[in-house]
């Protein structure tokens, strides 16, 4: 049985496998190779360390993604 935890990712509670990095969600969230900002818990993570930033329990994960246009 592989452990989850909870975490809310843009406002919803999401259910993710254990070990799951920021880079994952991210990944699940968008295909954009650029224009992609990830917070935790309010804090911007830089896209150099999203792959060594495990998502905990409780986190709050915020993706912004830019789009062009007016």
């Amino acid at each position: 049985m592989t452990e989850r935890i909870t975490a809310s990712v843009n406002g919803e509670h999401r259910e993710l496998r254990a070990g799951t990095t920021l880079a994952d969600v991210v990944a699940s969230l968008s295909t954009a190779p650029a224009g992609v900002a990830a917070a935790v818990n309010e804090d911007v993570v830089p896209r150099g360390r999203w792959a060594a930033t495990a998502v905990a329990e409780g986190d709050r994960i915020e993706i912004l993604t830019a789009v062009q246009g007016g």
